[in-house]
């Protein structure tokens, strides 16, 4: 990926301030233009048009590669793939198999519809991997912000997976990147989530119970969008329940960096090590 002249710096203060103003795909258009688009596009919901994008794993190509599945941000109210090109792009080079899927946003869709978009795009992964050089035995779920908050939910409510024809033991790990887990619902989130009965089934943290995939969970400490004690308590339910999580804290860091460090690794230099670790290491592959 060629580096484009954004500092690390200026991304994220950019990006906060272009998402304020509503020109964030403008914003986006730009630190992807010299990023190589993917390799394919799939529709995997045909009955609500959703598509993913896939890009193919570089490098050693001996033995199938680690497959991530990844979710965007956006407060479940905005957001598409083709925004995130540099995360899939990045892991690709990095020798994963990337699928970057939509899901439908608020107002089309609010909770838990979109859940069952992502659980959708987890069943297409794992049917389809291998044709693209990726192994379904190594499969993962990731995510940034509301993005993550519905990867964790795929990883702790099995229903959602379940009902697309995957098992909890199908998941090799959740990445969660500057995720809410036990988060209020309030103003703007109201319509996206309904009625108040439907709110703790929103909170990932809930359905803890100790049969959860691995987790690798990464915030910014000085995340004033998400605050990083959800990460936090997250991380000290599933180890409490016997479950497998770990915790990467980044010492005053926003809400961005953590998928920021896809963009330009260097600039937060343990997060992208830190998921390829993950990647190999989890005790599911």
């Amino acid at each position: 990926m060629t580096k484009t002249p954004f500092s690390f710096r200026t991304l994220a203060l950019a990006l906060a301030a272009l998402i304020s103003t509503g020109c964030e795909r403008a914003f986006f258009g730009v630190i992807n233009r010299s990023t190589a688009p993917p390799d394919s596009s799939v529709v995997f919901a045909p009955a609500t048009n959703l598509s993913l994008d896939v890009y193919r794993p570089q490098g050693d190509v001996t033995r199938p590669a680690p497959v991530v599945v990844f979710f965007y941000g956006g407060s479940w109210q905005r957001g598409s793939r083709d925004q995130y090109q540099f995360v899939g792009r990045r892991l690709a080079q990095n020798g994963v198999l990337a699928i970057v899927a939509d899901y439908r946003t608020y107002p089309r869709a609010g909770f838990p519809a979109f859940m069952d978009d992502a659980a959708q795009a987890v069943a297409w992964a794992q049917e389809n991997a291998a044709q693209y050089g990726g192994d379904p035995k190594r499969l993962f779920i990731a995510g940034h912000s509301a993005g993550a908050q519905i990867a964790a939910l795929l990883g702790t409510d099995k229903r959602y997976l379940a009902k697309a024809g995957v098992s909890e033991g199908d998941i090799a790990g959740v990445i969660g990147l500057s995720g809410p887990y036990d988060f209020v619902i309030n103003g703007q989130y109201e319509k996206v989530f309904g009625p108040p009965s439907q709110y703790p089934l929103a909170q990932a943290i809930n359905f803890v119970d100790g049969d959860e995939p691995p987790f690798l969970l990464i915030h910014g400490n000085g995340d004033r969008v998400v605050e990083a004690r959800d990460s936090v308590q997250m991380d000290e339910k599933l180890k409490a329940r016997g479950g497998q999580s770990r915790l990467l804290l980044l010492p005053d860091a926003g809400h961005f960096t953590s998928v920021a460090a896809l963009y330009d690794p260097q600039r937060s230099p343990t997060v992208l090590p830190a998921i390829l670790s993950f990647l190999r290491e989890s005790p599911r592959t």
